[in-house]
């Protein structure tokens, strides 16, 4: 099976999900309110704005109602997207992309970015204050699966630093991605890329050392992005603005708010995280310059998105930003906000 035949997979009808409201308690549907089916990636605090966007009230603003569906990876996330599951699918724009190439006459289109760069920090399992790259040869490192995009995106960082799997260093791709920390606490590699705040708490117990920010290191890119089928967008523009406008001002909010403050207004959207490693954890993506302010895709991060799948060897062809991306509702929600 080539790979344009393997994420066509994404097309195929979705697995069982479970749908959740995305706050704690599901509000009584109430006339004139719009209810927004979404498939996200996963469940993180990388994703902050998106749940704040709630939690301050920004969505009941645009008389939107979420509920929320945990994919569990980028290709159930557009398999719900296109079987009409879900409205909005939240995960890499590759996954798109690999939909677009693959020939479909409905692609979902990426109509907001959120994260700009790659989430996860390096962990190694020593002290290493004077981290280099040229520390992980001779190393195994646990990165994630192959074709993933967190696995791609070191896999660009490594070759930026002259480093290659198989002669310098030895990436694990056998591990499944929400089994990684687990293996690499039970002994397996001596390197693990993990995010926050998974990566904050395992430094906190002592049992790691975060040495790096692979995002600061690969550059932007546009890591996760909202995106819905073409037919979808025509048919609620209104919905869309309003669904960005929303997202938006939490980001604004973000930008402009102390940590501990933002970290209060997550902790129901976390349960079992405490409010400490949540700030922790805000405060590390703000300093790596993890979210964008305005959510429209730029050209220059979508080429370094294919140079990277394309690096990993996972590209058939390039696709035109135009075919993709539409910038225009993100373009008209930040000029409203921020240029009044």
């Amino acid at each position: 099976m080539n790979k344009i035949t393997t994420r066509a997979l994404c097309a195929s009808l979705s697995l069982f999900l479970t749908v959740l409201p995305l706050s704690a308690c599901k509000e009584p549907e109430n006339d004139g309110y719009t209810t927004l089916k979404i498939n996200e990636v996963t469940h993180s605090v990388f994703y902050a704005p998106f749940y704040l966007a709630e939690s301050l009230g920004y969505f009941e603003e645009e008389k939107i109602k979420i509920e929320l569906v945990n994919g569990g990876g980028a290709d159930n996330v557009m398999s719900a997207v296109l079987s009409g599951d879900s409205d909005i699918g939240f995960c890499g724009p590759e996954a798109a992309l690999y939909v677009k190439i693959g020939g479909s006459n409905d692609a979902p289109t990426v109509f907001g970015q959120l994260t700009k760069r790659d989430g996860s920090f390096l962990v190694s399992r020593t002290p290493d204050p004077d981290f280099e790259w040229s520390h992980l040869k001779g190393k195994e490192i646990l990165a994630g699966r192959r074709g993933g995009v967190p696995a791609m995106t070191f896999e660009y960082v490594l070759k930026q630093n002259n480093l290659f799997d198989g002669v310098d260093l030895t990436l694990n791709y056998d591990v499944a991605f929400n089994l990684m920390t687990s293996a690499f606490e039970g002994g397996t590699a001596d390197y693990c890329t993990m995010f926050d705040p998974v990566a904050y708490e395992y430094e906190e117990a002592g049992k790691g050392y975060v040495v790096a920010s692979v995002g600061e290191a690969s550059g932007e890119i546009p890591y996760t992005c909202f995106m819905a089928k073409s037919s979808w967008l025509n048919k609620n523009q209104e919905t869309t603005k309003g669904f960005l406008r929303a997202i938006t001002k939490a980001i604004k909010y973000v930008n402009e708010t102390e940590n501990d403050l933002i970290a209060q207004k997550l902790t129901s959207y976390f349960v079992g995280t405490s409010q400490t490693s949540l700030s922790a954890s805000v405060a590390r993506y703000k300093s790596i310059d993890a979210w964008v302010t305005n959510m429209a895709m730029t050209k220059d991060s979508f080429t370094r998105l294919q140079d990277v799948i394309e690096n990993a060897g996972e590209l058939e062809r390039r696709i035109a930003f135009e075919e993709l991306i539409n910038v225009k509702y993100a373009n008209d929600v930040y000029t409203e906000i921020y240029q009044k």
